[in-house]
């Protein structure tokens, strides 16, 4: 692949990657990392001085499928809708086996329930910094670490960012 379709694929892979979340297609969400992989969102106070702990962590596509399953099932939240808009994306790495992509972004959430419905406000901001494959020609997060502004969460994190 040349430098421009690589970063089309990147592009297309983020924006596909929000409007699956935007969207409410969770169950396809683990879909987009590869079937070893990492997810998680460290706030930037942890991972600017290199702590380990991190709001969310999966080591797997299996624990991605868990999470939508609890997100689904298990977990109590007021219902909301997010719009992720992603921006400045940017390919800092490249080697033969992967691609090392950075991105902005930004969450609104909109409340879905009774008491606050159509309320919308700024629910993160932050950047991803994603380690991307190409799997059967399908370009798939190996790794996405979500480092996030701050720690300062309005509510349950319970929909990924």
């Amino acid at each position: 692949m040349n430098a421009r379709e690589i970063r089309d694929a990147v592009e297309e892979l983020q924006y596909a990657y929000v409007h699956c979340i935007d969207d409410d297609r969770l169950e396809e969400w683990p879909e987009f990392f590869t079937e070893h992989c990492l997810y998680k969102v460290v706030p930037r106070e942890n991972a600017d001085q290199n702590l380990p702990i991190a709001l969310m962590y999966c080591d797997s596509r299996g624990m991605l499928q868990d999470r939508v399953v609890a997100h689904r099932a298990a977990n109590l939240y007021a219902p909301h809708y997010y719009r992720h808009m992603v921006s400045a994306i940017r390919i800092v790495g490249r080697d033969p086996a992967e691609i090392s992509a950075q991105t902005n972004y930004t969450v609104f959430r909109t409340m879905a329930d009774p008491i606050h419905y159509g309320e919308t406000e700024l629910y993160s901001t932050g950047k991803y910094l994603d380690m991307i494959v190409f799997e059967d020609s399908q370009a798939r997060f190996r790794e996405k670490v979500v480092i996030a502004d701050t720690c300062k969460i309005q509510s349950l994190l319970v929909t990924p960012l």
